[in-house]
Parts: structure tokens; sequence; C-alpha cells
């Protein structure tokens, strides 16, 4: 999964995932040296036409691919998954993906109609692990909680799950920073090397001036939260160490918001124009808003397609 892609940019403010509360089995099973959590809650997409006018423009490949591979083993993402969660990890200095999915759907019926095809399990630990279409294999967690995955993000997972490595709750921070945003609609977390990407993306030529580079180790991490019960609200924020450099971000921020209105189509600007930033002690605020029609115009806009690639 593209990181960038997941966050796209600060200066349309969006994102292609939605999302609830992180669920217990899926935090027993993110290793700690996590990158980014990013979740998608198909019950609230559904209630927004802007929200599946969203999904439809950035879907990401791995999406689809799951939501094939789901079908192939019996399960509907559109009537049986309630969330589905994506984290990406280093392992060995290998970034690897893994998901979980929630749902309606029973993981004994699924094992039926994988006995009925002659499917075997493999046997890893105390786990049965299945295969999927496109190159996934897949563990029930749960009756209806199903963790995916290549083979090597798998075998991660359970090893973290039965204690031999360390998981997602031993990192104060991302836990800290998950705290704060995941009653949202939509949230994600970014840890500080996901973040200073993120942050170089998203400021474009802006952050080829001299600051930026002096800056950006001092960069933590970054989370948003985001809905649509009225209209898209987007709000991210990034920390970092001091009060200096969150008000040097937001000044290099808003430089390159000038640099991007200067190219922009109409609606383009009525987009940037609804960005506000701030610095707030050592906090850098981002607050995006606009109603649901400037929002899908701003998803067919070139902007929106050069980001979001």
């Amino acid at each position: 999964m593209n990181r960038v892609k997941v966050l796209l940019t600060l200066l349309i403010l969006t994102s292609s995932a939605w999302a609830l509360p992180l669920g217990s089995s899926a935090r027993t099973v993110i290793p700690s040296d996590v990158q980014q959590i990013i979740s998608v809650d198909y019950r609230s997409m559904k209630n927004s036409n802007t929200a599946m006018a969203l999904k439809a423009q950035v879907l990401p490949d791995n999406l689809k691919q799951f939501e094939a591979a789901l079908k192939g083993v019996g399960i509907d993402p559109e009537k049986d998954v309630d969330q589905l969660t994506f984290a990406s990890y280093r392992m060995k200095q290998a970034m690897r993906v893994m998901g979980v999915a929630q749902g309606s759907f029973s993981g004994k019926l699924v094992a039926k109609k994988m006995a009925s095809r002659k499917v075997k399990p493999v046997k890893y630990r105390t786990a049965d692990i299945y295969p999927m279409a496109n190159g996934m294999e897949m563990s029930f967690l749960e009756e209806d909680t199903l963790l995916f995955g290549d083979h090597a993000a798998i075998k991660d997972d359970l090893y973290a799950r039965d204690g031999y490595t360390t998981t997602l709750d031993s990192i104060n921070q991302i836990v800290d920073m998950i705290g704060s945003v995941d009653s949202g609609t939509v949230w994600s977390v970014l840890d500080q090397q996901g973040t200073q990407n993120m942050m170089r993306s998203a400021l474009g030529d802006a952050s080829k001036l001299g600051d930026y580079e002096t800056i950006k180790k001092r960069l933590l991490g970054s989370r948003y939260a985001m809905n649509f019960n009225n209209g898209v609200n987007f709000d991210l924020d990034v920390l970092t160490s001091d009060s200096v450099t969150a008000s040097t971000l937001s000044t290099l921020v808003q430089a390159g918001m000038l640099y991007r209105k200067m190219s922009a189509s109409a609606t383009e600007k009525v987009a940037l124009e609804n960005v506000t930033v701030n610095s707030d002690s050592s906090n850098i605020q981002f607050h995006f808003k606009t109603d649901d029609k400037q929002f899908q115009a701003l998803l067919h806009s070139d902007l929106f397609a050069a980001v979001s690639k």
C-alpha cells in the first residue's frame, strides 16, 4: 500500500479510509514497529454518498484485491464486513502490510465451505491458515474476525498475538494518538518516519526550503479524524517536539498552500481556502470543512488526481 496515498495530502485534506475504534483482536496482532494504521467502516460508508464517491475514486488496488479474495471464500464485503483495518509495519528492514476484517460472517461456515472445496488449512502454532486469492492468506482470530495478508505477514502477526514479539499496545505514543481520534468516523495514525514522508509530499516545493530539512527530525507523529455527518470535516494534528517547530512548520504549510493556489482551478481554490492551519503548543493543527457538493467536485479535479496517485 502506498502510505503517502493513504493520507493523500494536507492541501486537499482527504483520505481513502473510514473507520471505527480499533478492536481488541486487531490490537493483539499488530507488531510494535507499526508505521501506519487505517480503517474502513463499511456501515458508515454506505450512509454517505460523498464517502461512497470517495471510495470509488481512490480505492487502493490492494483493497480491491482483498474484496475479490473475500468473495472467493464466500464473504460478501458489501453485506458481511463491518470494519476493515490495515496496518503497515517494519520487519527486518522490510515493510509489510496486514489487515483485519470484522463483521457478520461466520468462521465456522467459511471453514465448511473451504472443506467442501477440499481446501485444507495449514497449521501454524494454534492457528489454521487458509489460502485466499491474489496470493493472500487468512486466519480467524475469532468467529467474526479475520486476519489476512501474505504468508510472511500472517506469521508475524500470529507470532505477536501469541506473545513472542511486542505488539502495538507497547508503544505509548501510538496508543495515545489512537485514543485521541478513534471516536471519529474516520481516523488514522502515522509514526515519525511516515509523518516526515507525508509532510514532505504535502509541502511540495516548499519542502525544498532549508527549514524543512532542519525541522523534519522534530516531527514525532500524526493523527487525523474525519466525518461525513454534515458535509465533510477533516482534522489533522502533526505532533512536534516543541512550539518553535510547530510554528515554523505552520508557516511552511501556508507557503505551500499559496504556491498551490497559483495554478489551482476554481474548485481547487475554494477547497484550499477552506483549509485553516494553526500551531498550538507543540502541535500543528489542520482543519478542512466543505459541503458534499464542493467535495465531490474536488474529487474530479486535476489537483486531486495528482495527489492521490
